[in-house]
């Protein structure tokens, strides 16, 4: 018995195969198009991303028995919003990605009109182009014939995980879970339900939305006739960072994780009651049981990290890989001073603003290469650090993931700067493996969440360095820096 995993994220889709044991037998990954047609906007096709999920499938079921697969579970990139024809399956417009920032304003004048205090409360989120129903109300102000057709009931609203279900089942399936549900600002934290007052305030009408099912448990069949003759019970949904929680066994209250993708994000497990905080974190939703009861989770989200070393590679062309970034950064002993601010799509928590743009300062004619990506690495690590020092509870260590956790020198640099050892677990790539794990347990794979703990292994333990007052002095550079960039775009 065998679970397939497929992870939909910000520049690819990978697929997994994942065994009783918890290892994975096989992986495969597609990237697809990135689209900025202005500044601060970003797009993807939404044909491109099945398209991209079919050939990742496809090759990695070129290496298993496909015989030997019982579930299907799916993990995506969160906020970003598509809309598709019920009956075709097409889409009238590319999707608008959760980095996108061209609500901006419609949030700004949604403030200014006295709305952030209730939709905080209803939704544990604030009021920002990141989530989803600000993206949406854009669409319906800026696009009105294609939104009349979301209104008459042509067209379905949904997330990547949506989409990719209703492109799976044949458009028999419109579905979604809480973790993706609560982060459209259109989700009723406490209720654990749509809520009517989001909708009439964002204009989105609650009937194209999805429908809200359990994060595990069988929910939706796969259509051999569109994907790849396999017909496999879907039985496994969550965001991206939601799925990282629980592919990295954090089931206890005060359990703690940080992905480092295209982004970087911090979760701590809260339990059953809502979590509240006034520091810039968000409360979110991380599972719901089949039996209805609802884990939620604080949340830091920080929008660039793994795409500043991307841009280092793509943009700058300084990079050749981002594998070769540690090796580059280890040729100096410092950043010399230098820091970089990569606030390419804003800043998100704990500072929230999407004016902020990228800054590097304290060049001199001695800077190299190696100290701007030594500079880069760091900035992970301080915005990390920024959202760990709000979180509300004692920090023990910090489980990583994700595919920079795989660079040693950056485990190094966030242990000496949060000054808890980071653990990295053998599997790094734990987002497609939480949704696995909940397509396992949905399926009986996995007989509880006690048999999924047993799976993890711990590979290395980082622990901080003796210079506690180094490390903090670099930490009040990054802090000036930040004050420096932000609110740029208004300049």
């Amino acid at each position: 018995m065998t679970v397939l995993a497929i992870d939909a994220g910000t520049t690819g889709v990978t697929a997994v195969v994942v065994t009783p044991e918890g290892t994975i037998e096989a992986t495969a990954t597609e990237e697809f198009a990135q689209h900025f047609p202005h500044p601060g906007w970003v797009e993807h096709a939404p044909e491109g991303i099945w398209q991209a999920t079919l050939d990742a499938v496809r090759s990695v079921l070129a290496q298993v028995d496909r015989s030997a697969l019982t579930a299907v579970g799916i993990t995506n990139q969160r906020e970003t919003v598509l809309l598709w024809d019920r009956e075709t399956l097409g889409s009238p417009r590319r999707a608008i990605v959760w980095q996108d920032r061209r609500s901006a304003d419609i949030c700004t004048r949604m403030r200014d009109a006295g709305h952030e205090k209730r939709v905080g409360e209803l939704t544990g989120l604030r009021l920002d182009p990141y989530f989803s129903g600000t993206k949406l109300r854009w669409l319906a102000e800026e696009e009105p014939h294609t939104w009349a057709l979301v209104e008459s009931g042509r067209y379905a609203v949904g997330t990547v995980d949506s989409y990719l279900i209703a492109r799976m089942t044949r458009g028999t399936y419109h579905v979604t879970d809480v973790s993706n549900a609560c982060r459209t600002l259109l989700f009723d934290l406490a209720e654990g339900d749509w809520s009517d007052e989001l909708c009439g305030l964002f204009g989105v009408p609650r009937d194209a939305l999805p429908e809200l099912v359990p994060s595990w448990g069988e929910v939706a069949v796969t259509d051999p006739k569109t994907f790849l003759d396999l017909s496999l019970p879907i039985s496994g949904i969550a965001g991206d960072q939601q799925a990282a929680l629980f592919g990295q066994t954090c089931f206890d209250v005060g359990d703690s994780k940080c992905t480092y993708g295209t982004g970087s994000f911090i979760l701590t497990n809260c339990g059953t009651e809502v979590p509240r905080s006034d520091a810039g974190l968000l409360s979110t939703a991380a599972w719901r049981s089949p039996d209805g009861e609802l884990t939620y989770a604080l949340e830091g989200s920080i929008f660039v990290t793994g795409a500043a070393v991307q841009w280092l590679r793509d943009g700058l062309q300084i990079v050749g890989s981002a594998a070769e970034t540690a090796a580059i950064a280890a040729t100096v002993d410092s950043s010399e001073g230098v820091v970089f601010v990569p606030a390419l799509t804003g800043l998100g928590a704990p500072h929230w603003d999407p004016h902020a743009r990228g800054l590097i300062v304290g060049l001199t004619r001695g800077t190299t290469r190696a100290h701007l990506v030594r500079a880069t690495l760091e900035a992970i690590a301080f915005e990390v650090r920024d959202v760990l020092e709000t979180m509300p509870a004692d920090l023990s260590s910090l489980r990583v993931d994700g595919g920079a956790s795989a660079n040693d020198l950056l485990c190094q640099i966030q242990a000496d700067q949060i000054g808890v050892p980071v653990e990295r677990p053998r599997l790094v790539e734990t987002t497609a493996l939480g949704a696995a794990f909940l397509a396992g347990l949905g399926t009986g794979v996995w007989g509880s969440t006690d048999d999924l703990r047993e799976t993890w292994q711990l590979d290395r333990s980082f622990t901080p360095g003796p210079d506690r007052a180094g490390a903090d002095a670099a930490h009040a550079r990054w802090s000036a820096a930040v004050d420096r960039s932000r609110g740029w775009a208004q300049v």
